[in-house]
């Protein structure tokens, strides 16, 4: 199960009827020139072509898989005592003493510009079920230490 928000669906599915509608036409149309252009055993044009159709191809399969089992999140039915997929977090850094803000958000929706982290990082799933005023201590992959004080949860 795939959990999302009703937007990041609706703009996988915009995705998706792009490459079916767009992309999908535009590299079978790329094939047949190429393949007009005579011997395909030495149509650099012909393989590339054929390659992007099957990484196109490849990328619908993976939308639609994760289209056909998502479940969009209420953000009604939240919990906002403990940190959990959809909320915001406020941080302090126990180190630094400088604070942070992240909304742990679903895999393909996270953007690290905007603070919305995968509830897959290691960070998100240190603070996953923290309450105000506790402590998460989180390693990194690389083995260093963060200390994180939870301030505020909120939409």
């Amino acid at each position: 199960m795939n959990y999302v928000t009703k937007e990041g669906l609706d703009k996988m599915k915009a995705e998706l009827e792009q490459l079916e509608t767009i992309e999908r036409p535009k590299i079978t149309q790329q094939i047949a020139e190429a393949r007009d252009k005579g011997d395909l055993s030495e149509n650099a044009e012909y393989d590339a072509a054929k390659e992007a159709q099957g990484m196109l191809e490849m990328r619908i399969s993976k939308i639609k898989d994760i289209v056909s089992t998502s479940k969009i999140i209420d953000v009604t039915q939240l919990d906002l005592s403990k940190v959990s997929i959809l909320t915001t977090v406020r941080l302090k850094n126990n180190a630094t003493k400088g604070e942070q803000k992240f909304t742990l958000v679903p895999d393909n929706e996270s953007d690290i510009k905007t603070g919305r982290i995968s509830v897959n990082t290691p960070i998100a799933k240190g603070l996953l079920g923290k309450v105000v005023g506790e402590t998460a201590d989180i390693i990194l992959p690389n083995g260093n230490k963060l200390s994180f004080e939870v301030l505020e949860i909120s939409l």
